[in-house]
């Protein structure tokens, strides 16, 4: 690990993000999952998708 990474997790461990802040990145990365298994299990609509440039 670099040095930037261990001042870092000091500088959070001195001063942690309010609930707010983590309640808020819990339900970012939430949504970020759950549009990840709808598109993983196929559910994803065909309209939404994309075109690819590949023939």
């Amino acid at each position: 690990m670099n040095i930037r990474h261990f001042l870092r997790m000091s500088r959070i461990a001195r001063n942690p993000p309010s609930e707010k802040q983590v309640l808020r990145f819990l339900a970012v990365l939430g949504v970020c999952l759950l549009l990840f298994g709808i598109e993983f299990f196929g559910f994803w609509p065909e309209w939404a998708t994309v075109n690819s440039l590949k023939p």
